[in-house]
């Protein structure tokens, strides 16, 4: 762990710490970190599975169902 001194935008901690329900505020800024890089994480992975399915054209059959679908309501 290290130590670091940064400013810190007041309203966004003190909303971070009310919706988390965190008791420090460093609790809530190690979430806030945790949280944003899991985001990261995952949208990598959506990425990386939506990249798969294309090349396998599974994409393109779900567009093609679902153009399917609006026509025929």
């Amino acid at each position: 762990m290290s130590v670091t001194q940064i400013d810190i935008d007041d309203d966004a901690l003190e909303r971070t710490m009310a919706l988390s329900k965190a008791r420090t505020k460093k609790e809530a800024v190690n979430l806030a970190l945790r949280y944003y890089a899991d985001q990261q994480d995952r949208a990598a992975r959506i990425s990386r599975h939506f990249e798969r399915a294309r090349s396998w054209g599974a994409v393109e059959d779900a567009e093609r169902r679902h153009r399917a679908e609006k026509n025929d309501r």
